[in-house]
């Protein structure tokens, strides 16, 4: 498993304390609010709200929580109106870093995401110049129990691109359109599923051997994904498992 790959079993972990928190909470229902406004509250016509809404619910946010987020999105309740833009830039040791924030304060934000970059050795880039280096897919993770065969034969049937083994789980990945369809396959066949998302993968990797270069790499990742406007953070590093273990807990 690539040190990337095993970052983000990490974050997914942080994610769920994060939820015991109530952060992750506060995140999953910003972002059903503008599914909601962008595409209306329909679940089965806003296929976005409709991913969103499924990422709440596995994450248990209360269900009234989630109905509340959709009708402010769609007006009948009065709330705050979110903008979604992205940020691209370069941390230590040249690895790229894609962010996605929802914010009702853009030149706030800026500011405080140009200083995270700054403090930790890092630069902001222009539009488009990091993006490249990703492609939007879904990732399905499936418990590490589940016979590879069984799972391989029910995930090529559901349309799946590709299976890899991460350790404590297996990834599945799709097309990012075909992620609640191979989902909804795995499920009917008998397969639980641990987490299902459409996030941003990186096409090539940049490894980091130093400790001090990856230290630096892994505080300003965590630290933008702390920031309260930041939705989601993706990175194109490699680090050996041996550093991350040494310093997972420290970041």
């Amino acid at each position: 498993m690539s040190g990337h790959s095993k970052w983000a079993t990490i974050k997914h972990r942080k994610g769920a304390a994060d939820a015991r928190r109530g952060k992750l909470f506060a995140r999953l229902i910003r972002q059903v609010e503008v599914a909601a406004r962008a595409g209306g509250g329909d679940l089965d016509a806003n296929p976005t709200l409709r991913t969103m809404y499924q990422k709440a619910r596995d994450a248990s946010v209360p269900l009234e929580t989630i109905e509340r987020a959709i009708k402010r999105g769609t007006g009948e309740l009065e709330g705050v109106t979110y903008e979604p833009f992205t940020y691209e830039g370069y941390a230590q040791a040249g690895v790229a870093l894609y962010i996605e924030v929802l914010t009702d304060n853009r030149n706030r934000t800026s500011s405080e995401v140009r200083a995270l970059f700054r403090a930790h050795g890092g630069s902001l880039a222009e539009p488009g110049a990091v993006a490249w280096q990703f492609r939007r897919g879904g990732v399905i993770a499936v418990a590490r129990s589940v016979d590879e065969e069984e799972l391989m034969l029910a995930a090529l049937d559901a349309g799946a691109d590709d299976i890899s083994d991460e350790g404590d789980t297996w990834r599945v990945t799709c097309p990012p359109g075909d992620l609640a369809a191979a989902r909804a396959a795995l499920e009917a066949a008998g397969i639980g599923i641990e987490s299902a998302e459409s996030t941003m993968l990186p096409t090539q990797v940049v490894p980091v051997t130093s400790n001090d270069a990856a230290r630096a790499v892994l505080r300003l990742v965590g630290e933008l994904d702390d920031h309260d406007d930041v939705q989601d953070v993706y990175a194109n590093f490699d680090i050996p498992d041996e550093i991350l273990q040494d310093l997972a807990a420290s970041v």
